[in-house]
């Protein structure tokens, strides 16, 4: 059992594939970044399912495989099979900008993926290529050709999720005001015609790109403020029916419609954390909003035993700080770039 220094029980590791996404939006990579794979660098997968192992041996019982975009790795399917028979787990996700979910949904649910989280923060075609600065794409470094990186392509993706039965569909949107904060709305309708669990992210001064990003931030209450005004209805709790993660949930009185918010700056739920984060260079990351960290593959490719493994994991925990730490310089740097810590 994973219990760190103030009594929080860790359950969840989100586990990074890959720093490589086929999209730049504007609140996770800077244009001049470069995100060219260097095998080495990286995990492989024996070497992953073998620290995924140690760490359901301890107490573990959700992973959720992110990115970068995840279905950029190869042979992911290969790897969320292996993952899947694993002793110990529970649950197994997948986040996802879904421009690649409509070819590997079902692949990935007959593999043994249970379900999935989809980026998704414009319906609009013009912000939505805005927002992912579809203009910066190398088509030479993608599996597609960028024309097909649209709006219309994670739209498909979404329902092939849905038609895969990758049950429940989470959408994420980060709200960025005076960019998509008029589509809440929309996003509401979107969701509740489609059966899809929506939630609405706070933006985070994660990286340069996030810091920049920071005097669009919109707090979840007026996220929230905003939906009952305009469907003049309001929005009641609602408790215990969609996991154990960070939102909080609640629904529109008379409807179906449950939305949820993601508030990490305005109110935080550091006292309740789960989980922590492992890199796609084996880095384990304590806290999304601190920079501190403990590099697992180099232990792992000196030759140390799963025991050893296992003892370096626990003083990990025992490092993990109460409470994040936003406006920390040393998160600015290029290294704690979102699409390098899985989000």
């Amino acid at each position: 059992m994973l219990i760190d220094s103030f009594g929080r029980h860790i359950r969840y590791l989100r586990v990074s594939v890959t720093d490589r996404c086929n999209l730049f939006c504007n609140y996770c990579r800077l244009p001049n970044e470069t995100l060219l794979p260097n095998n080495r660098e990286l995990l492989s997968f024996a070497e992953l399912v073998r620290l995924l192992r140690i760490f359901l041996a301890l107490g573990i019982e959700r992973i959720r495989l992110t990115g970068g975009e995840p279905l950029l790795r190869r042979n992911l399917v290969g790897l969320v099979q292996e993952i899947a028979q694993l002793p110990g787990l529970q649950e197994l996700a997948l986040t996802t900008n879904a421009l690649l979910l409509e070819r590997f949904a079902g692949a990935l649910k007959k593999a043994g993926l249970q379900r999935v989280n989809i980026s998704l923060d414009s319906l609009n075609p013009e912000t939505f290529d805005h927002i992912t600065q579809r203009h910066l794409l190398r088509p030479d470094l993608l599996p597609t050709r960028s024309e097909q990186l649209g709006l219309a392509t994670v739209l498909a993706g979404i329902e092939a999720a849905l038609q895969a039965g990758l049950h429940p569909v989470k959408i994420n949107m980060v709200v960025m005001r005076g960019i998509n904060d008029l589509e809440i709305p929309d996003m509401v309708q979107f969701a509740q015609q489609r059966g899809l669990l929506l939630r609405f992210i706070e933006t985070m001064p994660v990286g340069v790109a996030g810091q920049e990003m920071a005097s669009l931030f919109m707090p979840a209450e007026e996220i929230l403020a905003r939906i009952q005004s305009h469907f003049a209805r309001q929005l009641i709790p609602v408790s215990g029916e969609h996991g154990s993660g960070p939102a909080r949930y609640f629904r529109l009185v008379d409807s179906a419609a449950d939305v949820g918010v993601i508030s990490a700056r305005s109110r935080h739920f550091c006292d309740t954390c789960n989980r922590m984060r492992l890199t796609s260079k084996g880095a384990l990351v304590y806290c999304l909003g601190r920079s501190d960290r403990m590099d697992l593959k180099e232990h792992l490719r000196a030759g140390a035993s799963d025991a050893e493994i296992q003892n370096i994991i626990y003083s990990a925990i025992a490092l993990k700080p109460k409470q994040h730490e936003f406006e920390e310089k040393e998160l600015y740097r290029p290294s704690n770039r979102m699409s390098a810590l899985g989000g």
